[in-house]
């Protein structure tokens, strides 16, 4: 019997070409896992966080990666025709961005006079030991040993607001001016007034734990400004700002990604199966 080795030639290649294809669906789906398991760790940090003041959730979003073109879209067909649709190939997806949203939360009211929330756009100044100034939605705060206003860590609100001894009551209004009434007078001492930070792109933020934000290069440099003007929010005392993770949201979310990551991990079988059966053919 006589083999045509023509034949045999072109099958080979035809084979090898399958197996870089099954290749290159192990890493698409590789990647497709990737992306979601970053997207759930997305959620389950906006999930354990769902009670934390002041938190604002993230969201994971996409790009697709790089394609292998194997036929260009008005490329010639012929002398005298072009193909109107082209072959490209795609390699996948990566994570792009983890977004945060800094929709307002809704008020939580504690009756605690040195509790403050922006009810709308900003961030509370907040001095770190270094001299470096941070940033944050979390008001809850209360005074230390000194009388100083602090935060839950103990570092100082900007402009370091200090309340005289024996101060009956705090009065903090809707722009930030806080007025301490202290016993045996009848008129309130003016301690100083609290502003609010604002940035062009607050996105940019960098998050820091302990409810902080830092500033960088993408955020842009804070804007310091007075509370209910020019886009601050105004303050409201006694109360906190819960944060904005919807509960039944991330839920549903979690099962979308658990979905992808499934579907992606099938693919991967799949692509695993056909590969055997191109080795076993050879």
């Amino acid at each position: 019997m006589k083999v045509n080795k023509k034949i045999i030639i072109i099958g080979a290649v035809a084979l090898s070409g399958s197996s870089f294809a099954m290749m290159r669906a192990l890493h698409t789906a590789a990647s497709g896992m990737q992306a979601q398991e970053a997207n759930v760790s997305t959620i389950s940090n906006n999930i354990a966080n769902v009670n934390t003041i002041g938190f604002k959730k993230g969201r994971t979003e996409f790009d697709d990666l790089a394609y292998e073109t194997v036929q260009e879209p008005g490329a010639n067909s012929s002398a005298n025709t072009q193909y109107n649709v082209g072959v490209q190939i795609g390699s996948g997806a990566k994570v792009s961005a983890i977004r945060k949203e800094f929709s307002v939360g809704s008020p939580q009211l504690t009756n605690n006079p040195f509790d403050l929330m922006i009810n709308g756009e900003g961030f509370f100044g907040i001095q770190m030991p270094n001299g470096e100034l941070r940033y944050t939605r979390d008001g809850s705060f209360n005074v230390d040993g000194t009388g100083t206003l602090v935060n839950k860590q103990g570092y100082k609100v900007f402009p370091n607001l200090t309340f005289p001894p024996n101060t009956s009551s705090v009065s903090i209004s809707e722009d930030g001016k806080v007025d301490a009434f202290v016993k045996g007078t009848i008129e309130p001492t003016n301690i100083g007034q609290i502003p609010i930070f604002i940035f062009v792109n607050p996105v940019g933020l960098k998050s820091t734990g302990m409810n902080l934000y830092q500033v960088t290069v993408a955020s842009g440099a804070p804007v310091q400004g007075i509370a209910g003007e020019s886009n601050a929010g105004g303050l409201m005392q006694g109360a906190l700002e819960t944060s904005n993770v919807s509960p039944m949201t991330e839920m549903t979310d979690l099962i979308r990604a658990q979905r992808a990551y499934e579907m992606n991990s099938k693919v991967m079988g799949v692509a695993d199966q056909m590969m055997q059966t191109i080795n076993n053919i050879r």
